[in-house]
């Protein structure tokens, strides 16, 4: 009996022992999950798996194990990136002030600081083309229908109505010129050049106060012969005058003479236009080559000697000649075919 109780003894005695030892194991367990619990909310891990379940009891084994390692901890979602984070990549690739992508397009930003540095911004600064702080178009002052402002001098090349009022008033003072068409040509200057002479004023063909105020006031030259037909040169102002009667019906701009020395088929000659009075020799209807070799000369009328009036395509407000006295092509046509100045004609050099 004390065998059987023995027995049944010891094995209660196991038993015991069996439930003590799986007793402190349970304890060393719990311990262990506390510590990683600790540990994992030391490290920043996610709120959710360190917080106690909704029934208060510790966390059970699905909420102590970690996620599967394929996915990772902050989902799909967070694992993606965010439009503005790909923003900040591209930008880190770009330039950093030209406002624009890899290529080369303009990706709108910056535009608006661009804009308001250009058109003054909002608050009505003076931008271009824009408006003023009080509201008023400042483009309005651009002048009438969009013209351009004429220059305040009239010069060569220009063509306008200013233009056509200069060559009217040249005709009627009776400086050569035969068209009003407003385009300021050579015809135009040779007729400026000739009132500037006969004024006295710088001779450059230009309209300015002088010389407007000379075509106001009516600036002509005055002639020295009183009856007949006569052709005046005048040397010392660069001037041919038609005059009849006493009276000047064309001013002419001339070149004569220029003092300088030449030579001439072996002989040296000085380019001077002699003073005197004289008369048409000897004309010829054309073009006539000098029998100096000195160049060739439209519809010459000689009246001393090889000195001849005559048709050149330059004709400057300076003496330029060997010695004939030049005018336009035109103007001689005129002389020949409209005034008339037939052998005879008295020719006067002052």
């Amino acid at each position: 009996m004390s065998r059987t109780y023995g027995g049944s003894t010891a094995r209660r005695t196991g038993a015991l022992l069996t439930a003590l030892l799986l007793t402190g194991s349970m304890l060393a367990g719990c311990s262990a999950d506390g510590n990683a619990e600790a540990e994992a909310t030391s490290s920043g891990s996610s709120p959710a798996a360190a917080s106690p379940s909704p029934s208060g009891t510790s966390g059970g084994p699905e909420d102590a194990s970690p996620e599967p390692s394929g996915e990772p901890s902050g989902g799909e979602e967070s694992a993606e990136p965010s439009p503005e984070a790909s923003d900040e990549d591209d930008d880190a690739d770009a330039s950093p002030d030209d406002g624009r992508d890899d290529d080369g397009e303009d990706d709108g930003r910056g535009q608006e600081q661009d804009d308001d540095d250009q058109s003054g911004g909002e608050d009505g600064g003076d931008g271009n083309g824009g408006e003023d702080g009080d509201g008023t178009d400042e483009s309005a002052d651009d002048g009438k229908d969009g013209e351009p402002e004429l220059p305040e001098y009239i010069a060569f090349g220009e063509h306008s109505e200013r233009v056509a009022d200069v060559q009217q008033r040249l005709q009627d003072l009776g400086y050569y010129i035969t068209a009003v068409d407003g385009a300021y040509g050579g015809e135009t200057q040779q007729a400026l050049w000739a009132l500037q002479k006969a004024g006295g004023l710088y001779r450059d063909g230009v309209v300015g106060p002088q010389t407007r105020q000379a075509l106001d006031n009516g600036v002509v030259p005055t002639p020295r012969s009183s009856s007949g037909k006569v052709i005046e040169i005048d040397i010392a102002r660069q001037l041919v005058l038609a005059v009849e009667n006493g009276r000047v019906v064309r001013t002419i701009n001339a070149a004569s003479g220029n003092g300088e020395r030449f030579e001439a088929k072996g002989r040296t000659y000085t380019a001077s236009t002699p003073r005197g009075d004289f008369a048409v020799y000897n004309e010829i209807d054309g073009m006539h080559s000098s029998t100096l070799e000195l160049g060739d000369m439209w519809r010459p009328k000689y009246f001393n000697g090889a000195i001849a009036l005559h048709g050149s395509s330059s004709v400057p407000p300076f003496p330029a000649s060997h010695g004939c006295v030049r005018v336009s092509n035109s103007a001689m046509n005129w002389i020949w075919d409209t005034w008339g100045a037939p052998r005879g004609t008295r020719v006067l050099v002052y």
